[in-house]
């Protein structure tokens, strides 16, 4: 589903070269709920945003679904996220003047789908989530909880191939946090979904099948989740 071959990312400012990622090598099966972590400057976004096609890496090879992706031009990777990818960002990123129900199907509308399929596609994932009764709401009338649950219903409701989350509990309450990781684990479970999610927090280890651990750029501890040992990053 996803491998990475010798994977770098050196962003330069000015005179100073920054290696955010240094020759990283790995493979995620398709279904598999994956976990990067690490401290602050480790490098977790910056392998999300390559993976997720948000960035381009400075060497090394991507290949999603068994397509090598790194080659593609600028549109062939904008069509390649809209048909095959799915996002959930820590700030929501919903359109404030959209109802509920439209920023969910807001892709489906972009992919080209018909009014009757992508209607049916938006209330089927808005049930799914518990938010139905909610869909003609706006986002400022919505929970924090709520709002992250609504970006979560418009990343999955094209049934992308991979769901990529980028600490996506780092502006809600311990509960809510549950609450989505709750909801994440179920669509992983019922739906088979690929998920890849950032997060800084010890605790979300119980949800993840596998973590990354990165250091300075590196992959330090690739495996199951030491979650007895409360191992830190």
């Amino acid at each position: 589903m996803i491998r990475v071959e010798h994977l770098s990312r050196v962003y330069v400012m000015g005179k100073v070269e920054v290696h955010a990622l240094r020759d990283v090598s790995l493979e995620i099966p398709k279904g598999q709920f994956v976990g990067i972590m690490g401290a602050s400057g480790s490098g977790k976004s910056t392998l999300l945003h390559l993976l997720g096609l948000l960035d381009k890496p400075t060497d090394g090879r991507v290949f999603l679904g068994g397509t090598e992706v790194s080659g593609l031009t600028d549109h062939q990777r904008t069509i390649f996220r809209l048909k095959r990818l799915g996002y959930v960002f820590q700030d929501y990123a919903l359109v404030p003047e959209l109802t509920v129900e439209e920023n969910v199907y807001l892709t489906s509308m972009v992919r080209g789908l018909e009014p009757p399929e992508y209607l049916q596609m938006s209330d089927d994932v808005l049930r799914r989530i518990g938010l139905f009764d909610r869909k003609t709401h706006k986002q400022s009338e919505l929970s924090g909880g709520q709002q992250q649950r609504v970006s979560i219903a418009r990343a999955v409701v094209n049934r992308p191939e991979i769901l990529f989350a980028d600490e996506p509990c780092a502006n809600l309450d311990t509960e809510s946090s549950r609450n989505v990781l709750d909801l994440f684990r179920q669509i992983n479970r019922e739906l088979h979904q690929t998920i890849v999610m950032v997060s800084h927090e010890m605790w979300h280890m119980e949800y993840f099948d596998r973590v990354i651990i990165l250091r300075d750029g590196a992959v330090i501890s690739d495996g199951p989740p030491d979650i007895t040992n409360g191992r830190s990053c």
